[in-house]
């Protein structure tokens, strides 16, 4: 097939030969640019031709729906399929990965959230228009190309993590008149990264005034950068749609969370067990991973191999126990195995970085309420106050409904207590407050406090705050 390449691309290209001494530095860009079209509808073509093909069994495992799916190999298809499945929330207990030579081919296991086969026909279907030959993949890097939407403007943020950050960057998006509809924040080894949605306060969709978009740039990056000036912080302001948490793992890699000070011995024992071989006989680089299993695990390896440019050509998951086993075979894109001792390393550092980024500990709020411009702004102030620093958080906005999940600490590394969790309550108003994990360290408000409506109706009576002590694997 790859014979037939040259040809269809000269025939698609152009109705007629040019000389190569009368093609000049313009008309090279011009053909350069056919030639990216032209790859896609090769690409396209390819697909028809190979179109590919999705079994989704729910007799042939006792305690999981098997999907299998065979298409034409290329570059970060792993990372799709695994994208799609976990983007569903379903949880992936077993897979087999083969991609050798031209053709792909991947065996899941997946249950839905509660451990049960995934029956329900919407999301089957989904699967199989996704993943099957009605599927639009036109390029392994679809989940994180950019395109328009007039509904939001999205801004990434990355720089040093440091307490009260999400509320100083809240309090600026409040004052310059923007809402914040979705947004989920990642902090790892003394960085943090945010991808948010946020839209006009008067307008109530994407934010169009130059001007406006520049000042949020300028107040942000200011924000960012504190008084650390030994690493850099960047704002990115556009109107663009992407993977959310594809892009905080680019993000977080860019950005280098995976350097590592070198005294930095403390959660020695706590991190992943990752080990980088070389089969010298077969030519591959060996990639084993032990940790403790979690929803998104196999997501988040599979996208750090992916933006390290690795091709995974074979792999084997477990994670039908409390810990996860991973094993990829992987090359680089240019071909060869792992080549020396400091890229081997890195490529430990970069897995281990991709796992810890999603793990949290501390304590979990869960706040839902009536949405409002300033809302995120208040909470985490009222956080700030009683010196709590959020290490993940994720916002989201449903018809009206603002339903957000933070991950907080105390400032100064202590667990935090119950009378921090009774000045929140009486700050936020809330009537629902539940702990999980250890309910001992954390003993229960007898009333209302008086205070409730310190904030003049900031919280419906309805709204509630769900409290929890654990350290979260989702």
């Amino acid at each position: 097939m790859q014979e037939l390449r040259p040809v269809f691309l000269e025939r698609t290209q152009t109705s007629s030969f040019v000389p190569y001494e009368y093609i000049t530095e313009a008309s090279m860009e011009v053909n350069m640019s056919f030639s990216n079209d032209m790859d896609d509808e090769y690409e396209k073509l390819f697909r028809r031709l190979n179109p590919p093909r999705v079994v989704i069994d729910n007799e042939a495992c006792k305690n999981a729906t098997v999907i299998r799916v065979d298409s034409a190999n290329k570059h970060g298809i792993l990372l799709e399929v695994v994208q799609v499945l976990t983007d569903l929330n379903l949880i992936i207990t077993k897979a087999y990965i083969s991609s050798d030579g031209g053709w792909f081919m991947d065996v899941f296991n997946v249950t839905d959230p509660d451990g049960n086969k995934v029956t329900d026909e919407a999301i089957l279907d989904y699967i199989t228009k996704s993943l099957g030959p009605e599927s639009c993949f036109t390029s392994s890097m679809r989940s994180v190309g950019v395109k328009q939407s007039m509904d939001h403007t999205a801004i990434e943020l990355t720089g040093s993590d440091r307490p009260g950050l999400l509320s100083e960057v809240s309090a600026v998006l409040t004052h310059l008149k923007c809402n914040v509809v979705n947004a989920e924040v990642w902090t790892h080894n003394m960085r943090a990264a945010a991808v948010m949605q946020v839209t006009d306060e008067e307008t109530g969709s994407a934010i169009t005034n130059p001007e406006k978009l520049s000042r949020i740039k300028e107040l942000l990056c200011n924000v960012l950068k504190g008084s650390n000036k030994s690493r850099g912080a960047k704002t990115v302001v556009s109107h663009g749609v992407t993977h959310t948490e594809r892009r905080l793992h680019q993000m977080m890699f860019a950005d280098r969370d995976y350097e590592r000070a070198n005294n930095d011995v403390l959660d020695e024992k706590q991190r992943p067990n990752v080990s980088v071989v070389n089969w010298c006989e077969k030519d591959y680089s060996v990639v084993t991973i032990t940790s403790k299993d979690r929803p998104k695990l196999l997501f988040d390896t599979v996208c750090t191999l992916t933006d390290m440019e690795y091709v995974v050509f074979h792999a084997n998951i477990d994670a039908e126990g409390p810990e996860a086993h991973q094993e990829y075979y992987i090359k680089h894109i240019d071909g060869s195995p792992v080549k020396s001792e400091a890229e081997r390393q890195r490529i430990i550092q970069c897995l281990e970085a991709a796992i810890e980024r999603r793990v949290s500990e501390g304590l979990k709020l869960e706040l839902c309420t009536t949405d409002r411009v300033g809302l995120l702004s208040d909470v985490t102030r009222i956080f700030r106050e009683n010196s709590l620093t959020v290490t993940r958080a994720e916002v989201t906005t449903r018809a009206g409904k603002a339903v957000n999940t933070f991950y907080v600490s105390d400032a100064s590394g202590y667990p935090v207590d119950a009378k921090t969790i009774d000045s929140i309550r009486q700050a936020i108003g809330q009537t629902i407050l539940k702990v999980k994990g250890s309910p001992e360290e954390l003993k229960p408000v007898s009333q209302e406090s008086p205070t409730r409506f310190l904030f003049g109706g900031l919280f419906k009576s309805r709204s509630f705050v769900n409290f929890g002590l654990v350290r979260s694997y989702s």
